[in-house]
């Protein structure tokens, strides 16, 4: 009996034409099909056109709607492929990793760096990719692209006109296209122990917040009055923040009194955070501020979204953010 596989269509340059405005895109899944139809002979496959849309205009009610989609129909498919466009996929990837807790199938975002009407793009090398990663039998949420496939809450976009486009951040790849085929030897299988859930509710009302130096600690009092439940800081380095002349710590502190969640992070791709060595991290640690250690940004603001969805009590966000939920964190 041959493998299903579920493609969902979202938009994304993959599906783009040239308009009078640039690249929209406008091509559907039955067009999309027709290009990869040889690869996939094997199989059997049903598309869903969903959204139509340019992945900047991907937001979280799309990644509620998707994840929807995949929680019901997952039963009846060995695999669920997202066609996507790049811009926004890791955000994509890491939202769905945390609304489909305990996903014990291959969902597989990919997309491309050129329109597939283009003879020279990336798009059915990529898509095919997708399918072979979509019948492997392992689970979770991932991005297939360039030759690689990425456990989607680790993945982040780094290069904006390469098709060697999205990298995993302090996490190996999943697997890597070779003369083996599609290796997945360096990664661990782990079958979920545990029922799927959707758990799709998200609280949108998170900001990320860069850190420069001389920014004023007042930009806290204002994110609280505009309503904002959490801030994602990428701070300097290994995790610093100033405290002389401009005191984030006490401005960090206040928030967090008044209820908001402060996340940190670093600035740097690479490594990730660790307050506890210096100082000026550690006087953010007293205040009650949590730390995303080696996360991505994408996946650190996404949980955050995810966490406040789930719940509003400070004990119990801050056990969420001290564990791993699907392999998005190394905790020391």
């Amino acid at each position: 009996m041959n493998k299903r596989i579920l493609i969902i269509t979202t938009g994304g340059t993959l599906a783009s034409s040239y308009s009078k405005e640039g690249l929209v895109p406008q091509l559907d899944s039955s067009y999309i099909f027709s290009r990869i139809e040889r690869m996939a002979k094997d199989f059997d496959i049903i598309t869903i056109d969903m959204f139509s849309l340019d992945s900047s205009n991907i937001q979280p009610e799309e990644w509620q709607a998707l994840a929807e989609t995949i929680y019901t129909n997952v039963k009846e498919f060995d695999g669920i492929i997202i066609i996507h466009g790049t811009d926004t996929m890791a955000y994509t990837a890491s939202a769905l990793t945390f609304m489909l807790q305990n996903i014990s199938k291959p969902v597989v975002l990919t997309g491309s760096q050129l329109s597939i009407l283009n003879p020279i793009a990336d798009a059915e090398e990529n898509c095919r990719l997708a399918i072979n990663m979509a019948v492997s039998n392992v689970p979770g949420v991932f991005i297939a692209f360039n030759r690689k496939v990425i456990l989607g809450c680790r993945a982040s976009k780094v290069r904006t006109i390469s098709f060697d486009a999205f990298e995993s951040i302090n996490s190996p790849y999943v697997g890597v296209v070779n003369s083996n085929g599609l290796d997945l030897t360096r990664y661990t299988i782990i079958p979920p122990n545990e029922t799927l859930i959707l758990q799709k509710e998200l609280n949108t009302n998170v900001f990320l917040l860069k850190l420069i130096p001389g920014l004023t600690p007042d930009i806290f009092h204002m994110l609280f009055q505009m309503g904002y439940k959490g801030v994602f800081i990428e701070a300097f380095g290994i995790g610093g923040l100033p405290f002389y002349r401009r005191d984030l710590a006490e401005a960090i502190g206040n928030a967090i009194k008044n209820g908001m969640t402060i996340l940190i992070g670093s600035q740097c791709i690479y490594g990730g955070s660790n307050l506890s060595i210096y100082q000026a991290g550690q006087k953010i640690l007293q205040k009650g501020a949590l730390q995303s250690y080696d996360m991505t940004t994408e996946a650190a603001v996404t949980k955050l979204m995810w966490v406040l969805g789930q719940t509003e009590n400070q004990e119990d966000i801050r056990k969420y953010f001290l564990k791993s939920l699907a392999g998005e964190v190394s905790l020391p």
